[in-house]
């Protein structure tokens, strides 16, 4: 985390904490989401465990002290306090890949309150992108009714980093591989493509290009079909399909990324299946995300596999959810806003998850010591103690969970028109926001 990548009030809130020497009262803060975009059942918290590593390493250089001295809006006995600043002394969060809800803290900082308060924006930042990918991609799963999905969306992400965390929340969220070869390289994640319309136009014909791109790739290759007439090229690849397969070679799918992918993808499987092809797949593609997919599945499209790419790394339809970071507890005392439509709960909490029949049935947002639901499950865990790390997750084991977590959903929660799932808020907690509304009343 750069250390100014802050906004400015969090610097010049901290110049008064230091000036008023409240700077190391114990706060605790914590990020959760008020709403979800219209229709969404859940999202899959991720961006934690790098929100954390992101803590752990916090430090001013001298560089970043010089430049905040040359702003003039800061005093030497600040410069001082941020050039001994250190991570905050305890973090807790919900494991990544977790499902979350509305009013549920995914993560919860404690520690002086100069800490807490000045990694707000970041805090927000990392997990805002990881989370929405991440939940946009579970939606995509949910649709895909279990064809294989290849994110695409590097081009169109709103920059290189950006485009690394999509791919990396979208392979958490259960998709199958990914196009952006710099993801699989600091991943892990399998790799995936098939070929330009250019490549099909840099040859004479079709048969050219197929016949090449074969040549170079023998074994389980997508031919892109539609650069000229969609079913001639269904044809086409058919023919190239029969010949590699004499020579021992096996074409994989052919690529539709035009056009009504209903009407052709039947043209296509009967054209296939005549050849004595039905192993040959169809593979989708072209400004699709859940929606499209859901329908096309629905109306019995023949369709083995879609590439997500547009409408997911740009967030097309849900560029954001309403993500906050706030204030609960200060020096040992419970906190809170009452601004209209923005109002808080105080105090350190703790979600419990209910199970019924091995299905999560509701969760509680709980004071942390409070009496816990019978057999519930605690979601909140120490991620730092002492401002060092104690605990991570690989890439992969996040991926299991959000896979088991999904299996443990309600069918309602996933639908892309979901229901609402059930959080309670605990009756510690309604104690607790009656006696701090009491005390801000006198």
């Amino acid at each position: 985390m750069r250390a100014l990548s802050v906004d400015l009030y969090e610097l010049t809130m901290a110049e008064s904490y230091v000036a008023e020497g409240i700077d190391e009262q114990e706060a605790t803060f914590q990020l959760f989401c008020r709403t979800m975009p219209r229709g969404w059942g859940y999202l899959v918290a991720a961006g934690l465990d790098e929100a954390v590593a992101q803590l752990e390493s916090l430090r001013f250089d001298g560089a970043e002290l010089a430049y905040l001295e040359t702003t003039g809006l800061f005093t030497a006995p600040l410069l001082e306090r941020l050039g001994r600043l250190r991570a905050c002394a305890e973090v807790r969060t919900m494991r990544e890949g977790t499902v979350c809800f509305p009013h549920e803290p995914v993560l919860e900082v404690r520690g002086p309150l100069l800490e807490a308060q000045i990694v707000e924006t970041a805090l927000i930042g990392i997990v805002h992108l990881s989370t929405l990918m991440a939940s946009r991609a579970a939606r995509c799963v949910d649709a895909a009714r279990g064809r294989r999905l290849v994110e695409f969306g590097l081009r169109r992400a709103h920059g290189e980093s950006a485009g690394l965390e999509v791919a990396r929340a979208s392979y958490l969220a259960g998709f199958d591989a990914t196009s952006n070869v710099l993801a699989g390289q600091r991943y892990g994640i399998p790799i995936a493509g098939t070929m330009a319309h250019s490549y099909v136009e840099s040859f004479d014909d079709e048969r050219q290009a197929f016949a090449a791109f074969l040549r170079s790739y023998p074994d389980g290759s997508t031919l892109l079909i539609d650069t000229y007439d969609t079913l001639e090229g269904a044809r086409r690849a058919a023919e190239a399909a029969l010949q590699l397969r004499e020579r021992g070679g096996h074409l994989g799918a052919v690529r539709l990324d035009s056009g009504n992918l209903l009407e052709l993808s039947r043209a296509v499987r009967e054209i296939l299946d005549e050849a004595g092809l039905p192993d040959v797949g169809i593979f989708a593609t072209g400004n699709l995300d859940e929606y499209a997919v859901a329908e096309l599945l629905e109306a019995g499209a023949p369709i083995d596999a879609f590439g997500i790419g547009t409408r997911l790394s740009a967030a097309a339809g849900a560029p954001y959810f309403d993500l906050v970071y706030k204030l609960v507890e200060l020096d040992g005392r419970g906190v809170m806003k009452l601004s209209a439509a923005k109002a808080t709960l105080p105090g350190s909490k703790q979600v419990w998850r209910r199970h019924e029949g091995g299905l999560f049935a509701g969760d509680v947002v709980a004071l942390v010591d409070e009496e816990p639901p019978d057999g519930a499950e605690p979601l909140l865990e120490p991620a730092l103690v002492d401002g060092e790390r104690v605990r991570s997750a690989t890439l992969e084991e996040a991926r299991a969970r959000m896979a088991a977590q999904r299996a443990a959903l309600r069918p309602e929660c996933c639908a892309l028109d979901a229901a609402p799932y059930p959080v309670e808020i605990g009756a510690g907690v309604e104690a607790l926001r009656r006696e701090v509304l009491a005390a801000l009343a006198t």
